[in-house]
């Protein structure tokens, strides 16, 4: 079947919905995942989630819009996802939802171990999303076993194929050293420095993950006939911008390294979408079984709504989560004492 405009549009509108959620929601998931790691007690692991506290929310409604936007434009690919990953999408359900706890119930007690539960809790928080959200988007490229139904015919453990995991791997270290240079932004004294070294560290790991993937990837969409849809030019720049990190943060342009590993992220999300195109998942089982933009789309009545509605509405969200980032640009500054956090 032929992709029309509206359909093509609104593909386009879910994978840019998608890149904002993993470019804003992979720093405080980086921050999480860091929160065990380099901080040296609870002064400055209060400090990482303050960096954070104001917008952590605000990031995640990214995923809310692009989940209601793939269920009214695309709502075949909505269900065959629900179904192949069900189990997976409900631990980043649980997993969200207990996140977002640890940020509330850390402080109501002032007990050690009760915080230190918390910021495990909020560390698995982000590290299970990041690495599920990874395994998700691979398989949809590399393929899962649909029937020409479109009915998930596999198993769970069917989806941790190795392509998978390895996307997985990927979306972890780039979410961790995406959160290792925004902390180095956003705070002062010993917490920046840690910050800065961590990502210095991270880096290099990340570089050689990421380009692991992408290479796997440009195999995976050669098989599919596909190995044309994505300029060279852009899985290239994401591995160049994760592998200047680490100069750039020795170089103390923390503000250039942010920005490089969030344009990073944007790249390899545009590379999942244009290497997916013109399906939205890949049948494993036959090539020909895949769910395609145009066999998952719904109505064009549908898609013209959806659209009049998001011209309205999507100006009024940006203005205001832009808003919410210039009140609270300023670093943060540590007290150096408990009761002064308590206070």
């Amino acid at each position: 079947m032929h992709v029309t405009g509206l359909q093509l549009v609104w593909f386009i509108l879910i994978g840019f919905l998608w890149a904002g959620y993993f470019f804003l929601e992979g720093f405080d998931f980086g921050v999480g995942m860091l929160l065990p790691f380099i901080t040296n007690g609870d002064i400055e692991r209060r400090g990482m989630l303050n960096a954070i506290g104001p917008i952590w929310d605000g990031n995640e409604v990214w995923l809310i819009v692009a989940g209601g936007a793939t269920f009214a434009a695309f709502p075949l690919w909505y269900s065959t996802m629900f179904s192949a990953f069900y189990l997976a999408l409900f631990v980043v359900l649980v997993m969200l939802i207990v996140r977002g706890m640890s940020f509330e119930f850390r402080g109501l007690r002032t007990s050690a171990r009760w915080r230190a539960n918390w910021d495990r809790i909020n560390f698995l928080g982000s590290v299970l999303p990041s690495l599920i959200w990874g395994v998700a988007f691979a398989d949809l490229l590399k393929g899962i076993p649909l029937n020409a139904q479109h009915q998930y015919t596999g198993t769970f453990l069917g989806l941790l194929q190795p392509y998978a995991l390895l996307g997985g791997l990927t979306m972890v270290a780039l979410f961790v050293l995406h959160g290792a240079t925004f902390l180095s932004l956003k705070t002062t004294d010993e917490l920046h420095d840690k910050a800065v070294t961590a990502a210095r560290r991270i880096a290099p790991v990340a570089t050689v993950i990421l380009l692991g993937f992408l290479a796997w990837t440009y195999f995976v969409a050669r098989a599919h006939g596909n190995s044309g849809a994505v300029p060279g030019f852009i899985p290239v720049t994401a591995f160049l911008l994760v592998a200047a990190v680490s100069w750039l943060v020795r170089e103390r342009l923390n503000g250039w390294a942010f920005v490089f590993t969030g344009v990073a992220i944007l790249a390899l999300t545009i590379t999942i979408f244009m290497t997916l195109y013109p399906n939205v998942i890949t049948s494993s089982t036959a090539f020909s079984d895949s769910l395609s933009i145009a066999t998952a789309a719904s109505q064009r009545y549908t898609l013209n709504i959806m659209t009049i509605v998001a011209l309205i509405f999507t100006p009024f969200v940006l203005l205001y989560q832009g808003w919410t980032y210039w009140i609270f640009r300023k670093r943060l500054t540590l007290p150096k004492s408990v009761s002064a956090v308590e206070s």
